[in-house]
């Protein structure tokens, strides 16, 4: 397959990251950046790992980022999560053991070890949470800060260990109702704040977030992925049942609600939704490869062809693409792609070919015919910068899969639970 030439922005700026060195102070100065996945050190570094593992790029650049991400504590505890800290230093270098094999090993075994620590920590409060009758707030649970992001760095190394069980155990028990103070019955990850997960009188009550980034797509994308690899605890098929039964209720054609409000709980009937970004963080994008990962998992032939298919009309639903204005991992055009590839090659063969052909329509979104590359990297680099979930890290390592047609060589986004 020859590939896009959406590989050729992907290259560039890989190159322009290429040395920790030459990256603008701008960036760099904040002592998050060292241990950040989102924003800094750690994602650059996946960059250049899943290149040298795909053979694309030297092992140098990635052992260089590496490098910068040793240079300052580890964070650990409470402050750390999938996206900072040990957990996201684990990730970088569990993807760089795998393109290395033997690599790293003192150091990863240092850092499990710390992660499951956490992890069991954070379990043990959020079940004494539940047993008080308390809501959940979404740094508890999700994807970014919580403990289904967490689980996705344990479920990987230690498929058998017991803190993974743990992690999913807590996950079968989020998704029973609760009562809250009111004596209301609500969803298991109903949170009393906002998205923002700070209080906002636009949310009186509280929310149940939808998204894959920061709602209950995000535990259900763990549950199927670790019953995919026989990693199964007591509840597990149940627990899946009940989300996919939840996102049912609130499905809007190809598309859901971003999240459901006390007001959406108890109002009339919901209008039609309008037009919105199909995105991983939130949107068709993430909800839908959830749902098709948890439909491969149970076996369901049905919600397999109905996820796959509500994720190929949004991504060639000129409205829902109107809507996305960026070239992002987490809510643009590559991000987009790169869902739309891996859903494909697990999707039935006219979804496959229908993914394919969003996956072409969005590599050539990202980076239209007669572009300049190097033009088009470095403008994206002094608009959005290096960051990996936000800016330009992101958006060339999403690019690698579905510019070349082929599956991505290391684990990388294991962070998004998409894989």
């Amino acid at each position: 397959m020859t590939p896009h030439p959406a590989l050729q922005l992907s290259d560039r700026i890989a190159e322009l990251l290429a040395d920790p060195n030459t990256v603008p102070a701008k960036w760099t100065s904040r002592p998050q950046w060292r241990q950040s996945l989102a924003h800094g050190a750690p994602g650059i570094a996946l960059l250049h790992i899943e290149r040298a593992a795909a053979g694309r790029g030297p092992w140098e650049h990635a052992r260089a980022w590496l490098a910068v991400t040793a240079t300052v504590p580890v964070t650990r505890g409470a402050d750390s999560y999938l996206y900072y800290g040990a957990p996201a230093l684990t990730h970088a270098l569990a993807c760089a053991a795998q393109a290395r094999p033997g690599s790293y090993r003192r150091a990863l075994t240092h850092l499990h070890q710390v992660v499951a620590a956490d992890a069991e920590r954070r379990c043990e409060e959020a079940l004494a949470r539940i047993e008080r009758g308390d809501l959940a707030a979404l740094a508890e649970f999700d994807t970014i800060r919580g403990l289904a992001g967490i689980g996705a760095v344990l479920l990987h190394p230690a498929p058998r260990g017991d803190t993974i069980r743990k992690v999913l155990a807590y996950l079968v028990r989020l998704t029973e109702d609760i009562k809250n103070h009111d004596g209301e019955l609500l969803p298991g990850w109903w949170t009393p704040s906002a998205p923002s997960g700070k209080a906002d009188e636009r949310f009186p009550g509280g929310h149940a977030n939808n998204g894959l980034a920061h709602g209950i797509a995000g535990p259900l994308a763990l549950l199927a992925l670790a019953l995919r690899r026989g990693v199964t605890v007591d509840g597990q098929r149940a627990a899946i049942g009940t989300v996919l039964a939840w996102l049912e209720r609130w499905r809007d054609r190809h598309t859901w609600p971003y999240w459901i409000t006390r007001a959406d709980l108890t109002g009339p009937d919901r209008r039609p939704l309008a037009p919105q970004r199909p995105s991983w963080c939130y949107g068709t994008a993430g909800l839908a490869r959830a749902q098709q990962l948890a439909a491969l998992a149970i076996g369901d032939q049905r919600l397999r062809h109905e996820a796959e298919n509500a994720l190929a009309t949004a991504l060639l639903d000129p409205p829902s693409l109107a809507a996305t204005t960026d070239l992002s991992a987490c809510h643009g055009y590559a991000g987009l792609a790169h869902i739309a590839h891996r859903a494909a090659a697990d999707a039935s063969p006219r979804n496959a070919t229908r993914l394919r052909s969003a996956a072409a329509l969005l590599l050539d979104t990202t980076h239209p015919p007669r572009t300049d590359p190097d033009e088009q990297a470095r403008r994206l680099l002094d608009s959005a910068g290096p960051a990996f979930l936000e800016g330009a890290a992101g958006t060339a390592l999403a690019l690698l899969a579905p510019a070349t047609g082929t599956a991505p060589a290391t684990r990388w986004d294991a962070c998004l639970l998409t894989a």
